[in-house]
């Protein structure tokens, strides 16, 4: 995700049934072969990850019960390999400064890094991963290249090389949750907005509609902070959808200097005017034909702020990532009555002059594993990263913890009685998947990032108008990727 997301509800995951495959016996085909390849020797020992307290809940259980230590084990690493967490905070911006701290210090343990999706590149141009391209077992290796979802592998490549440097841990998706009885109680038929989402303008309409009749006090809540969520996710895929894109097309996400700025192109100030309809209906530097659904709140809210009240049941959608399913998916909570989608749209797909975008999006998140070039325990490291790719282990911290299967394929092969009510939408899980966006990530873009959250506040804000914003963003950005291109002559 982007940033503090992905720390949230899995405390609550802990609590169900627990999956009863993982004994040795029931090893599958794709834990024969990792098992296969792991078999190098090694003195064994402990092998110290870094992660949040969500990861570090599953790692080890009591005796025989299932958690991811013994999923790895059952997958073929070796038995005097265990795997200890080295517990750092869940904010996303702290965790990149304490590994980029150990690394540059040359300090191991930890010997594996558990990094965001949206800033592994950057470690990888400073040569602070190991390249698994070169040390990484071809089996799994050949996992990770031909069934891992291709969005979230390519923030784990050397842009320049193309070789892997990290094993992806899980993706994730945003999403739309809208609440199924109040809008078809509106007059809406939302019968097929789970694999097909509708134009913004219907979603809008629908929404104000809903808000009006319904006993709620708001529409849509979304996350508008400055902060990085909403240069990386929520309005990127708004963008996206929208047909517009920070760098152009897709093609142009991870090499910075020789690239198109075209923030300030037609298609992304129609997004964030729509974006500004939203906050204020009346404002005349809104997208005409857009109802005020979004509370203004909503330019001070992230993630957690922005879901309560969809929670409550005092809003009628949320703009969120997968963990909100199972906090508003349950028969206590809002059950059946609950729809997931991706983002509805503001052009068709294919109608968009920039490659890989409009259409329907969902901004990509996720985590990537990545081997320090300090450790003392380079084999068994990789012999961890090797298990972590078996499909029973991916399924089993699926399972445990609501984190998707990097192998998007394997959402509809978890049990339904694990996952919860995400059993109810694995259809629109992997359509996230298949229309995830990723961030256009370079070693610019921790700054870059800031210099898009903050125009796009403000003009959510209304402190400027969008066509401005937008503008001042764009000069803003070519006089960075100015800077790189100066000094590559």
């Amino acid at each position: 995700m982007g940033g503090d997301s992905i720390r949230r509800y899995r405390s609550s995951r802990l609590s169900v049934s627990r999956r009863t495959f993982l004994g040795a016996t029931s090893a599958s085909v794709g834990s024969v072969a990792v098992a296969g390849c792991l078999g190098r020797g090694g003195q064994g020992g402990t092998v110290v990850m870094t992660a949040a307290t969500d990861i570090e809940s599953l790692m080890h259980g009591d005796g025989d019960e299932p958690s991811i230590q013994r999923a790895l084990w059952d997958a073929g690493l070796d038995e005097d390999v265990r795997v200890e967490i080295q517990t750092v905070v869940s904010d996303s911006a702290q965790r990149m400064q304490s590994a980029q701290s150990a690394l540059q210090a040359g300090r191991a343990p930890p010997d594996i890094h558990m990094m965001d999706s949206g800033w592994t590149i950057p470690f990888i141009l400073r040569e602070q991963t190991v390249n698994l391209s070169d040390h990484l077992g071809d089996e799994a290796l050949g996992r990770v290249e031909e069934d891992y979802l291709d969005a979230i592998v390519e923030t784990a490549r050397h842009p320049q090389t193309d070789d892997v440097h990290g094993v992806p841990l899980f993706p994730d998706f945003g999403l739309v949750l809208y609440r199924r009885d109040l809008i078809e109680d509106a007059g809406y038929d939302t019968g097929g907005w789970g694999t097909d989402p509708p134009a913004w303008e219907e979603f809008a309409n629908a929404v104000g509609d809903a808000m009006d009749g319904g006993d709620v006090d708001y529409g849509f809540t979304t996350q508008g902070a400055a902060y990085e969520g909403l240069a990386c996710c929520s309005f990127n895929e708004v963008m996206s959808s929208w047909g517009g894109a920070y760098f152009g097309g897709t093609e142009n996400l991870f090499t910075a200097g020789d690239r198109p700025i075209t923030v300030d192109d037609e298609r992304t100030i129609d997004a964030v005017r729509m974006m500004r309809a939203f906050v204020d209906g009346s404002d005349p530097n809104g997208l005409e034909g857009y109802p005020g659904i979004c509370p203004a709140a909503i330019v001070q809210w992230t993630e957690q702020e922005s879901l309560n009240p969809f929670v409550d049941g005092n809003a009628v959608a949320n703009r969120n990532w997968p963990f909100a399913i199972a906090e508003t998916g349950t028969e206590d909570a809002f059950g059946e009555d609950l729809g997931v989608m991706t983002h509805p749209y503001g052009v068709p797909e294919g109608e968009s002059e920039f490659e890989g975008v409009g259409g329907t999006s969902a901004a990509l998140g996720g985590w990537n594993l990545t081997v320090s070039p300090h450790t003392e325990r380079q084999a068994e490291a990789l012999q961890v990263l090797e298990a972590f790719t078996s499909e029973d282990v991916q399924l089993t911290i699926f399972e445990l913890g609501g984190f998707l299967p990097p192998n998007v394929d394997l959402i509809e092969e978890a049990d339904p009685d694990e996952i919860g009510p995400s059993a109810r939408y694995t259809e629109q899980l992997r359509a996230a998947g298949e229309n995830a966006v990723p961030r256009p990530v370079t070693d610019l873009w921790p700054e870059q990032s800031a210099l898009i959250y903050q125009e796009l506040n403000a003009a959510y804000r209304g402190a400027k108008p969008p066509e401005t914003a937008m503008s001042d963003l764009a000069d803003r950005l070519e006089r960075s990727e100015a800077e790189v291109t100066e000094s590559d002559d």
